[in-house]
């Protein structure tokens, strides 16, 4: 029995794995046809549907859904969406920032409300929290083939901020307006990058010593991601070791 409830373990994961890849897929080709339908459908001449295109490729995002995405700007099918950005607290007074791309302001907002509400949080009016983050530019590369020393010298002559690098990632951070050139000036230098992506940075961090509002906050973070309007979600939770050792004992 412990291998029939073993096995049933690893389905269930593997299929909450692909139906989150099938919504990330879902998100990007979103971002897509709104940044072609924002511009023009030419991403040399549309720095929004350039980077889209950068991170949908990231992401794996099949060629054939790219173009379909961008075809789809040109017809009504495409809709008309919204940029829409909510803020509100979580468990423990963790500040939060979501995203969304929404034709129906009122049924996102409705839905994100409800979320926070359910699990020990409350939304806040614009600007509520985004006052404890930074609007930045992130560029980030794997470091097999990019020594840390070489990344800062070739950030620091692009302009860019600051770099943070580990055995996972090089990640370069930028003022938010300045990503297309930051992000141009490296990948001439050492590729395509892994991602690009325009992010809220935590100033301020909330930290987290319980593992109760930990696990409740990881609810509410999943729920909001699995929005389909959401884009993107953003904390300033700061989990200590102890607790992030219990929320991943696998690891």
């Amino acid at each position: 029995m412990a291998g029939h409830s073993q096995f049933k373990n690893i389905m269930f994961r593997k299929g909450k794995q692909d139906k989150m890849r099938s919504k990330i897929f879902s998100k990007l080709a979103r971002e897509i046809t709104v940044a072609a339908k924002a511009g023009v459908p030419d991403p040399s001449a549309n720095a929004r549907l350039r980077l889209a295109i950068q991170n949908a490729r990231a992401e794996n995002l099949p060629k054939d859904n790219i173009e379909r995405a961008i075809k789809k700007a040109a017809g009504a099918e495409g809709g008309n969406f919204d940029n829409v950005r909510y803020e509100g607290y979580g468990p423990g007074g963790v500040a939060i920032i979501v995203e969304a791309l929404t034709d129906n302001r009122n049924r996102t907002a409705s839905n994100v409300r409800s979320h926070f509400t359910k699990l020990a949080g409350h939304m806040g009016e614009t600007n509520s929290v985004s006052f404890m983050f930074a609007r930045v530019g992130e560029v980030t590369y794997l470091p097999a083939k990019i020594s840390a020393d070489a990344i800062m010298d070739a950030a620091i002559d692009a302009g860019a901020d600051d770099v943070a690098s580990d055995e996972t990632s090089h990640v370069v951070t930028c003022a938010f307006e300045s990503i297309g050139e930051v992000s141009a000036t490296l990948a001439a230098k050492f590729g395509e990058a892994e991602s690009i992506k325009i992010v809220w940075k935590p100033n301020v961090m909330a930290p987290i010593a319980e593992i109760e509002k930990a696990e409740t906050l990881m609810k509410l973070l999943d729920l909001l991601n699995e929005e389909d309007d959401v884009q993107m979600v953003f904390t300033n939770a700061e989990m200590s070791d102890e607790v992030a050792a219990k929320l991943n004992p696998e690891e």
